[in-house]
């Protein structure tokens, strides 16, 4: 047996089964499933594409492998549109609720499947009447509205592909992917709500178009009537809706087709556009929906309280759940924002219950949201929980990062009630769908363990030299191909190959650590690479880098992702200053501000300390382990490599003077 690579230290010996009232109302309850994927891997996918995808044409290969690039059921014919719409009004369920809409300022919208496919009708004419055409890019920037599902259903019913821009980016950031996609129209809004507030999106928007060649339109959502700039390209939703004909049959589109582009961090300064196609990826989405959140869509009221602008809002708030035809809920803005009658005194003295008003409001059957939530309700206390009534809930799902036990525990007693299964997912933007998780009516679970792959997925724990571990720490990979797995880097298969599949020959290598103990659970360990995940978002240390350099004042940097208790990682810079500039917590908080800016408020540090010099071994290499260290507060590792030891002690001292920011 091979040895460990990770060590492993946290052991884990509660258990938590279905209960029987559970298994025996569950879509799959028994080792069925994974007994079929393991007897023919390609044909129970096979038979998970037909049945849960209606094909204009029927693939004849299931898949074609040259690695590292994949094909998945060629030939085959299809549209995403209309397996997310209309073939559900075609079976007559119509005045089915796609969505319960909940703003956030308490404005409400119940959207039907009849009336979701006359709505993305009218919008793909509109794209058309724009001179979008299949294969053009779209993007997309916009708050959590209905307009964005509506306008990512247009964009596939034509074949035009999308990139989605979370909301919270800044403008050197939406043009960076503008640029890249070279997208031909921006859709976005004059705004949205956050915190009991309106933002502003439209000027930021402005800007990134300034920046920017291919844009030949700019549609304009009005969501918060507050005054805009207009430009020659800018035209509103409402007005070119108005006149928009609801008859749009679908284009017959490939298999292997672009959907969309999602732009992902990387190692290097610049974004990875990720490229998703069609046909694999609505088979897994689907596949992956219909039985990791046990969905009974004629009794279900399911709720991903994640954003569209990542991957988790593509993959669980808008293709699998339509095409698996359940009714959602959609809410737009933050969980400490009550609704307006609760809303008396000073901010502090709101209650922080949004999320439990709406499960019980709108009778939610399954919850899916993030670890970084869940740590974030338990500082807010159980008590916030207490009024609401609960008892719809069956299955609770986490996402975006690993979950620790004491977390994954008071989820389970306090809105769960004890009685609903935890799927604890793992997955990427690159992996398109689920990957290890369990399964709610068959699998005993462990707090904070994934358990394991899904059916029809091959991972493997592996050593340095890419030997399968069977006990122990390692790395994470995957060993064949599967249906929704990234088909590329936009404009870049070197990228793709040597970002992926070089680390381990022949295996897709995912950049986290994770350990098997000794029942054979999978438990993740996070990032092992430069990429940091806060609260759920991936974030390149080199991204960060760039943009504190990109400050006058600062020389040089180094960036590292520290243990925090509520976000998982927090980001920590360490800057060398110009000469003529003098450290100063000013200066510190400006550089802060700065990042922000540049990358958007997510990616702003929690601390920069402004250093005399950076850790550096003889060979000219930061040692981030050891500023690591010095951010958590750790007794350093080995300094013996170093050009200079004193430099650390110096960083140390400078790091305990300084505030650290919230």
């Amino acid at each position: 047996m091979n040895e460990p690579t990770i060590e492993d230290y946290y052991s884990e010996d509660r258990k938590f089964a279905p209960s029987a009232d559970f298994v025996a109302q569950a879509l799959t309850a028994d080792q069925s499933l994974y007994e079929e994927a393991a007897a023919d891997r390609l044909a129970f996918w096979a038979r998970q594409a037909r049945e849960l995808v209606t094909w204009f044409e029927d693939f004849d290969t299931v898949l074609e492998w040259e690695l590292p690039f994949a094909k998945w059921f060629v030939g085959g014919k299809l549209n995403m549109s209309y397996n997310c719409l209309d073939r559900h009004v075609e079976a007559g369920k119509g005045d089915r609720v796609a969505f319960h809409w909940e703003g956030e300022p308490g404005d409400t919208r119940t959207i039907t499947y009849a009336d979701l496919l006359d709505e993305v009708s009218r919008f793909a004419n509109v794209l058309k009447d724009l001179g979008v055409h299949k294969g053009d890019r779209v993007c997309i920037y916009m708050p959590m509205i209905p307009e964005l599902p509506v306008a990512m259903l247009a964009c596939s019913r034509i074949g035009a592909p999308h990139s989605i821009v979370f909301g919270g980016f800044s403008s050197d950031a939406l043009a960076d992917r503008i640029n890249d996609a070279e997208a031909k129209v921006l859709i976005t809004s004059d705004g949205g709500y956050r915190r009991g507030d309106p933002f502003a999106l439209k000027g930021t928007a402005d800007t990134a178009v300034a920046a920017t060649d291919s844009i030949e339109h700019v549609v304009v959502v009005q969501r918060t009537g507050q005054d805009v700039a207009w430009n020659d390209v800018d035209v509103w939703w409402h007005d070119l809706m108005a006149d928009a004909s609801p008859d749009c049959p679908p284009e017959s589109l490939d298999s292997e087709d672009l959907l969309y582009l999602l732009y992902t961090s990387g190692t290097t300064a610049k974004p990875k556009g990720i490229m998703h196609t069609t046909g694999g990826y609505l088979t897994q989405v689907a596949f992956t929906h219909k039985y990791v959140f046990d969905l009974h869509p004629d009794d279900d009221v399911y709720w991903c309280a994640a954003d569209i602008g990542w991957v988790t809002g593509h993959s669980y708030i808008v293709y699998g759940p339509l095409a698996n035809g359940c009714t959602s809920v959609m809410y737009e803005g933050t969980p400490d924002t009550p609704r307006p009658e609760h809303r008396e005194g000073d901010r502090a003295s709101w209650p922080k219950d949004r999320l439990w008003d709406i499960i019980e409001r709108y009778g939610v059957t399954q919850l899916y949201t993030a670890p970084t939530a869940i740590r974030t309700f338990m500082k807010w206390g159980a008590q916030e929980v207490e009024p609401h009534d609960l008892s719809s809930l069956k299955v609770l799902g986490t996402v975006g990062e690993p979950i620790n036990p004491e977390a994954w525990m008071w989820y389970h007693t306090y809105i769960g009630g004890e009685t609903c299964p935890i799927v604890d997912t793992w997955w990427q933007t690159e992996t398109g769908g689920h990957m290890i998780t369990p399964m709610p009516g068959v699998t005993t679970t462990k707090p904070g363990s994934a358990v394991g792959a899904i059916p029809g997925v091959d991972i493997e724990v592996v050593d340095d030299a890419g030997n399968p571990i069977e006990r122990g720490g390692g790395y994470l990979t995957i060993s064949e191909p599967w249906p929704a797995m990234l088909r590329g880097i936009w404009g870049d298969p070197e990228r793709y190959k040597e970002t992926y599949w070089s680390t381990y020959e022949g295996r897709y290598f995912a950049g986290d650590g994770a350990k098997i103990d000794d029942e054979g659970y999978l438990w993740l360990l996070g990032r092992v690479d430069d990429v940091m995940n806060v609260s759920g978002h991936r974030i390149s240390t080199t991204e960060i880098e760039s943009a504190l350099v990109d400050h006058p004042s600062v020389a040089e940097a180094a960036v590292v992702g520290a243990t925090d208790a509520t976000t998982g990682q927090a980001i920590v810079g360490y800057v060398i200053l110009r000469g003529g500039n003098e450290a100063s917590a000013e200066l510190a908080e400006e550089i802060r501000g700065h990042v922000a800016t540049k990358l958007g408020a997510i990616a702003r540090p929690r601390a920069v300390f402004l250093v005399p010099d950076l850790p550096k071994t003889r060979s000219g290499k930061i040692m981030r382990r050891l500023l690591r260290d010095v951010a958590e507060g750790r007794n350093l590792g080995d300094t013996t490599t170093l050009a200079d030891a004193s430099v650390v002690d110096e960083i140390r001292d400078r790091a305990a003077e300084a505030p650290q920011e919230d």
